[in-house]
């Protein structure tokens, strides 16, 4: 007979746990016949004892077959998924979803909102006016066949386990452990119904994970657990040292991104986009050497077709796609504030998350589930690193409907920003790659 007691003891004891053991656990936790104060020990042995790479695969996969498993196999093609750890300005999905479809990869991706510092690619789809980011399986399954790419709004009946495992974890002090953070993203990943999966792993000041150390090590686990559930996976470790691009803010990021998808654009937000879309387009086998894969990126972003398909597919969802064929026209927030510099220099280094931090403070960002944002609102870099500035020179700009949101935004940007004498190195955007063979860190 399995009683929990044993499982926790066993954990605590720093016994591997059985695939029955975790099912039996996973699947009465989600239907409440075991006690949060059980499921709490459980998780504080964990934390301490760690599991091994087929325990965190075999939660992973019981919290996956917790709630409703998304079946993609009527769309034809290898269906890759991609997911980002989260970052400030990190509006990749809106431009390599459509890059990859318009090389022929199906891309049907659910995405979630923002918390907190980290913006959420729904929010950032709903600057779009009139973009339905609920769908019908139906219409979501439609428009991928159609436009090639569809990205929709999280069903709540997915890996439900991880949302009362991360309640428990959030309040009991056992957030910060490589398999309890591995596993919670990919059930939702693996519960999506994807063939393969490509991985984002931000590191730096503005991520999850600030050492690179702990950014491997999570990269690493989550690869361990996609190629033991059978799932082709890589994962690159991209960099969160300063925001991605320029704008940090739903309809400022999405104005970005169709400047990226029209040929221009940041160039560090051009750079990390190609590498990430060539890996997608790796895993569906559209090529077998990277540089490959890389230049049919940049070849739907130079003709049109990649931008083509990201205006399409905001059509099919009723968005109103005039503000994405002149992105100039996104309703403005009433006050842009500017910050200024107060010394001259070069732009040493920057607080990525206190930038994040500033941006839902203006209105971009919610800090409890549930919280409006402004869509309007945000803020835009005229500096980054590496960057001159004169004294009075502008380091960012602050679209907002308050000045008192501006000002406290405002001292938060300012704080961020440290200027220096000297030049800092450029930073690396790219800082390593995981595989099923290994990891390569780039120096």
């Amino acid at each position: 007979m399995t009683r929990m007691y044993d499982i926790i003891v066993d954990k605590r004891n720093g016994k591997e746990l059985t695939r029955e053991q975790i099912c039996w656990f996973v699947n009465g936790f989600t239907k409440g016949d075991i006690p949060d104060y059980q499921v709490s020990a459980w998780l504080m042995a964990v934390y301490f004892r760690g599991m091994t790479d087929l325990e965190t695969a075999w939660l992973t996969e019981a919290m996956a077959d917790s709630g409703d498993r998304i079946d993609l196999s009527a769309i034809s093609g290898v269906k890759v998924d991609k997911h980002s750890t989260g970052g400030v300005g990190d509006k990749t999905t809106l431009i390599i979803g459509p890059v990859v479809a318009a090389c022929g990869v199906p891309v049907a991706k659910m995405s979630g909102r923002g918390l907190g510092h980290t913006g959420g690619t729904i929010d950032k789809l709903e600057a779009i006016t009139g973009y339905r980011t609920e769908l019908s399986r139906e219409d979501f399954f439609r428009i991928v066949g159609e436009v090639g790419i569809s990205v929709i709004g999280q069903s709540g009946s997915i890996a439900p386990a991880d949302k009362k495992l991360y309640a428990l974890r959030d309040v009991t002090g056992t957030v910060e452990n490589i398999s309890l953070i591995a596993s919670s993203i990919m059930s939702k990943k693996i519960a999506s119904g994807a063939d393969a999966i490509l991985l984002d792993v931000k590191t730096g000041s503005g991520a999850f994970m600030e050492t690179l150390e702990d950014s491997l090590k999570l990269a690493e686990a989550m690869v361990a657990i996609g190629e033991n559930v059978g799932r082709k996976t890589i994962a690159l470790v991209t960099d969160m040292d300063e925001p991605l691009g320029n704008a940090v803010g739903n309809a400022l990021e999405v104005a970005e991104a169709v400047e990226v998808l029209s040929g221009g654009g940041p160039e560090d937000l051009r750079t990390v986009c190609i590498e990430l879309a060539a890996d997608m387009l790796l895993l569906a086998g559209k090529a077998t050497v990277a540089d490959d894969c890389r230049h049919m990126a940049a070849k739907a972003l130079a003709d049109g077709s990649a931008l083509d398909t990201f205006v399409r597919m905001a059509e099919a969802h009723g968005g109103d796609v005039r503000l994405l064929r002149d992105p100039g026209s996104f309703p403005e927030a009433p006050l842009i504030m500017p910050v200024r510099a107060e010394t001259a220099g070069f732009v040493a280094s920057m607080d990525t998350m206190a930038i994040g931090n500033a941006s839902a403070i203006l209105g971009a960002g919610r800090l409890r589930v549930g919280d409006a944002v402004d869509h309007r609102a945000g803020l835009v870099l005229r500096k980054k690193i590496g960057d001159w500035v004169d004294v009075g020179d502008t380091l960012a700009e602050l679209h907002t409907d308050d000045e008192g949101k501006g000002r406290e935004g405002g001292h938060l940007v300012e704080k961020a920003i440290r200027i220096s004498e000297q030049k800092p190195a450029p930073p690396m955007l790219i800082r390593a790659r995981v595989t099923s063979t290994g990891c390569e860190v780039y120096r």
